[in-house]
């Protein structure tokens, strides 16, 4: 298989769950008038925190939940790219280009601030500065997919367990589940397809009764 062909099956992949995830919040979410850019520029302020912007005293960035926030973003603009229809062969090319390399931090504040300003300015989504701060961070688009699978399980848990009722424990044995997520996804080992109902059971497990 190709590298066009595997980074356009990963975003179809993403689109089918994120298509899967959002009629289970609302059956017509197309129709609904979800304001996904707010949610975009609000998970921006949420990622500075957790990477360290003040300077007035010592911050350490959380990697781990840094990266989770910009998938966060990206559920949020998957959801808003097929209501547009714009979700094209093209945005996975683009996504394809960002690699590993070295961390810019201060680059990194201001491409997501980039982002946060571009989501407020259209009320939308734009691809260009999400894909300005994933290789700022460095986020590739291959660990971009993992973490997004992990997240989108945790939602559908969430989902199955009273998130939009209240009655969901965020809190698991004094820690938040973003952080059983990343510590099942590190023990874990299985192939993609396996990821999702194993993972799945792993947090079932975990859940407090």
């Amino acid at each position: 298989m190709g590298d066009d062909t595997r980074a356009l099956g990963m975003l179809q992949a993403m689109a089918k769950m994120q298509d899967e995830h959002n009629t289970q919040v609302h059956p017509q979410w197309r129709e609904q008038g979800y304001e996904y850019y707010r949610a975009i520029w609000v998970e921006c302020a949420e990622m500075l925190d957790h990477y360290g912007w003040k300077w007035w005293k010592k911050q350490d960035p959380d990697l781990d939940q840094v990266k989770l926030e910009l998938v966060d973003i990206w559920h949020f603009a998957l959801s808003e790219l097929m209501r547009a229809d714009t979700l094209t062969d093209d945005v996975a090319t683009q996504l394809s280009t960002v690699a590993s390399a070295n961390s810019d931090a201060e680059g990194f504040r201001h491409a997501i601030e980039e982002l946060a300003e571009s989501s407020l300015r259209t009320k939308s989504f734009e691809l260009a500065p999400f894909v300005q701060a994933m290789a700022a961070l460095p986020l590739p688009y291959d660990e971009l997919f993992d973490l997004y699978i992990g997240k989108n399980i945790l939602n559908r848990f969430r989902q199955d367990h009273g998130y939009k009722s209240g009655e969901y424990q965020k809190l698991w044995q004094g820690r938040e589940d973003n952080e059983h997520l990343i510590e099942v996804l590190d023990k874990l080992s299985c192939s993609p397809e396996e990821l999702p109902t194993k993972l799945y059971a792993e947090l079932a497990e975990r859940y407090p009764d």
